[in-house]
């Protein structure tokens, strides 16, 4: 199985390296391109810093896998999935892992994060997808968080579905302290909010702040802060089909009624007429 590696915290990350030494321990064929910098919060954007057309690709080695292609990539993590997906990297990959990411992707958020952005793009090809983060913006309990990543692709790899993500997110804890891994629903928030302070003439200033979910809040942020890793699985966008359009519907004058000339008009009138010649005969 041909495995595309990326994240969005950029490909120094020390969780992008466990993930890919993760899908090598699995047998998987692998190869990791991710963002030459950090590109968080880039959700699913195809952006690139590219020259007379063409994306600027760096080598990388990795002593700990040097059988493993390593590319640093001045893109966007979804649009490095995208070129990935059209033989960029070699064969277009069959699985999309990302992430380990540092800090959590929870909540409707999620539609910010470079990381299931990544994902997300993938799956849209009709790749397997994981995306995989740690509730901690400096993580410390890397084994816990392989325990549950290594669960994770195993799921993945014989039950998941193509077209869409499982998005993990695992608690910065050590193993005995973790809780277990729970399915769970998105919070209607995402891990941080945004305040607007003082407007400008020319400025205005955002900052964030930290948003803790309750006790009893059963969402995925809850139960993240309650100790789980979580599991949500994840759709590329979709139309809405129980939205009813039809009072929008609208005939413009460009409209033209098929003539008695058109292609498709002389065969319904032909077919017709058989029809007719069929019934007058019986």
């Amino acid at each position: 199985m041909r495995v595309l590696v990326t994240n969005d915290d950029g490909i120094e990350s020390r969780g992008l390296g466990v993930l890919a030494r993760l899908a090598v321990e699995a047998g998987l064929d692998v190869v990791v391109a991710a963002p030459h910098t950090e590109r968080s919060g880039a959700s699913a954007s195809l952006t690139a810093l590219a020259e007379d057309g063409r994306l600027a690709v760096g080598e990388r080695r990795w002593a700990d896998l040097p059988d493993v292609p390593v590319r640093a990539v001045e893109a966007s993590p979804a649009l490095i999935g995208f070129v990935a997906a059209h033989g960029a990297f070699g064969p277009a990959p069959d699985l999309v892992l990302s992430g380990i990411n540092h800090g959590p992707n929870t909540g409707h958020a999620i539609l910010h994060s470079g990381t299931v952005g990544a994902a997300l793009t993938g799956a849209t090809h009709g790749a397997l997808a994981l995306a995989v983060s740690v509730a901690a913006a400096d993580p410390r309990h890397w084994d816990t968080a392989e325990q549950v990543t290594r669960r994770a692709l195993r799921w993945v790899i014989e039950s998941g579905q193509r077209g869409s993500v499982l998005n993990i997110n695992i608690p910065d804890v050590p193993p005995h302290e973790l809780r277990g891994i729970r399915p769970a629903p998105l919070a209607a928030f995402g891990a941080v909010q945004a305040d607007i302070g003082e407007v400008g003439a020319r400025f205005v200033t955002v900052t964030f702040r930290e948003i803790r979910a309750g006790e009893r809040d059963q969402t995925d942020a809850g139960l993240v802060a309650q100790g789980w890793a979580t599991a949500t699985a994840l759709r590329a966008p979709v139309e809405v089909a129980e939205v009813d359009l039809q009072a929008l519907a609208w005939t413009g004058p460009g409209h033209r009624s098929p003539g008695p000339h058109d292609p498709d008009q002389r065969d319904r009138a032909s077919s017709s007429n058989r029809s007719m010649s069929s019934r007058r005969h019986t």
